[in-house]
């Protein structure tokens, strides 16, 4: 049975992401800036580690669909033109890690279904000792789909992954429920994010918590489509990832200033734009076939993070798929 950080003490993680011990450093490691080692007790998370942190991992697969892919964060000097949660992980992991690789397989638009049937067999062919796995957000929110099947089709998929003996990563999703139209889903998205933690829990998987994260109650976590996160957002879940897997990273938190008063009526004449400029494009897809580009992942083979020339290969998909 696969038993996350069997070969790193990472301060008592559980599936639900509790950590009760921080990652200690040693001495020849750890300083406070000013060129003195810190002692064999001090916590470390969250600031500048240039020698890099210590961790287990030395290939790192991700799996799932956009939010996995990045969309909602442009950069062109990465692979597929997206950056997000995911590569912003594998840049802190790789810090003095010169063996350390990174594969992203995720692809926009796929259902839970989809990513496991077309991204666990390569995934496992990768070896991956770190895998993170979302999907199921398509399948809530657009399909209408039944949690608790969901997390049927979840536990399986989950089973066979954990064959690789590999620390996995799950996501509770993030509570949508401020979002007009995809706020009635809210219920359904609370029950299978439960369902998840009960498959995490047979599997001694990871649960990164989005549901919890109160930060992402701010709309400037959010692209302007309201379906994807922005720049800030994607930084803000990396940290998350890399704080619930008890890694010590350099990402801070952002201090966004206050966001100004909104009128109902402002309010509700915003929804109309969204609903013109961002729902409507997204049901008119749903009728027609994904283009090749939107059936790619970015990166499919384990590389280098940073300087990689890695470019994006086809994945097969059903022609059901959504690019969300």
């Amino acid at each position: 049975m696969h038993r996350p950080f069997k070969k790193y003490d990472a301060g008592s993680v559980t599936s639900q992401g509790d950590r009760t011990g921080v990652v200690r450093l040693p001495l020849t490691v750890a300083n406070d800036g000013t060129g003195a080692a810190l002692s064999a007790g001090t916590e470390t998370r969250g600031s500048a580690q240039p020698e890099g942190a210590p961790h287990p991992w030395s290939r790192y697969v991700a799996l799932g669909d956009s939010f996995t892919e990045g969309v909602g964060d442009p950069e062109p000097r990465s692979p597929g033109g997206l950056r997000g949660w995911a590569d912003r992980v594998a840049e802190e992991l790789s810090v003095g890690h010169e063996d350390f690789a990174y594969a992203n397989l995720a692809v926009r638009g796929l259902l839970l279904g989809q990513i496991l049937d077309q991204q666990a067999g390569p995934a496992l062919a990768l070896q991956p000792d770190l895998i993170t796995l979302s999907g199921g957000g398509n399948d809530l929110v657009f399909r209408g789909s039944d949690p608790d099947k969901l997390a049927v089709r979840l536990d399986a998929g989950v089973e066979l992954l954990s064959t690789t003996g590999a620390t996995i990563v799950l996501f509770a999703g993030p509570d949508w429920g401020g979002t007009p139209v995809i706020g009635h889903n809210r219920a359904k998205i609370a029950i299978f994010n439960e369902n998840i933690r009960t498959v995490a829990h047979r599997h001694d998987a990871v649960i990164a918590d989005l549901w919890a994260l109160q930060e992402l109650a701010d709309p400037r976590m959010w692209d302007p489509d309201r379906l994807h996160f922005s720049p800030l957002g994607y930084h803000t879940i990396a940290k998350l990832v890399l704080d619930t897997l008890n890694v010590p990273h350099t990402l801070q938190p952002y201090l966004p200033k206050d966001m100004p008063e909104s009128s109902w009526r402002h309010a509700r004449a915003e929804d109309l734009v969204w609903a013109r400029k961002y729902l409507v494009p997204w049901v008119l897809k749903r009728i027609r076939h994904q283009t090749e580009e939107e059936l790619r992942a970015k990166r499919p083979v384990p590389g280098p993070v940073f300087g990689s020339e890695v470019q994006g290969s086809e994945v097969s998909g059903p022609e059901m798929s959504d690019p969300v």
